[in-house]
């Protein structure tokens, strides 16, 4: 069985490391290439896009894949929205390993907002110092309220163009510890934290640091989810859907 596993989070290693060895299912992991240095997979792996949509069918084609799993980050929506497409029109069952999304405790001190323009928006008209973890491709966002200092976490080095006058870049990859988390905040004198509700567990030790610290959250809401696909979020019901369709022509 030929299994299409898009990738570039926690779960698609997960998976991935799953499937290792197994000689009844032949699993290829796509990247997208944003990270400098991913971790890579102990299954055969591809890094780059397909192309788009168009290119994305015609890879399922011509590789006679037989299953897709979308594993990408919760906020990929372009690749996602690609999948659905792709696979419907190439005739490709699809499912989405999805990580539930974080969601606020007592203590939180939460503002959701739509998008990082919003998100810049909400941190308000005083000065303040922000932590960005926001990954590096939303940065400029935050040149439109350049009276704050920022601390931008972050895996690779960000385009300096779009960095805020005020910031300082800190190079980390997680999973962070809450301990951790707390030491930084409190030496770096942050007021607020700024963040994708990605979900999961590696990055949530900061959401747990500012409760700690009553610190505010500008919580970016997730994109619309794209149509027409299943969801799981465990392995374990991905791995129970890739064996009903391991027999699948």
């Amino acid at each position: 069985m030929n299994l299409l596993i898009l990738g570039g989070t926690t779960e698609a290693s997960a998976l991935a490391r799953a499937l290792a060895g197994r000689g009844d299912i032949a699993p290829v992991l796509s990247l997208a290439g944003r990270t400098g240095s991913p971790a890579l997979p102990p299954i055969p792996h591809r890094i780059g896009g397909f192309g788009g949509m168009e290119g994305l069918r015609d890879h399922l084609r011509g590789e006679r894949v037989a299953a897709v799993v979308d594993a990408t980050h919760p906020f990929a929506a372009r690749i996602s929205s690609h999948a659905v497409a792709a696979c419907a029109a190439a005739g490709v069952p699809l499912l989405a390993f999805t990580r539930p999304p974080w969601a606020p405790e007592p203590g939180d001190r939460w503002t959701a907002v739509p998008d990082l323009d919003a998100a810049a928006a909400a941190l308000g008209p005083d000065r303040i110092a922000a932590l960005l973890t926001v990954g590096r491709l939303g940065l400029a966002a935050f040149r439109g309220a350049p009276r704050h200092r920022y601390v931008i976490r972050t895996i690779d080095p960000p385009d300096p163009a779009d960095l805020p006058p005020d910031s300082a870049v800190l190079f980390d990859r997680g999973p962070f510890r809450f301990d951790d988390e707390v030491a930084l905040m409190r030496r770096e004198g942050i007021d607020a934290v700024v963040t994708k509700n990605s979900g999961g567990d590696a990055a949530a030790a900061k959401l747990g640091a500012a409760r700690s610290l009553g610190l505010r959250v500008v919580m970016v809401d997730r994109p619309r989810s794209a149509g027409r696909r299943r969801e799981a979020d465990t392995l374990a019901e991905v791995l129970g859907w890739i064996e009903g369709h391991r027999g699948a022509p």
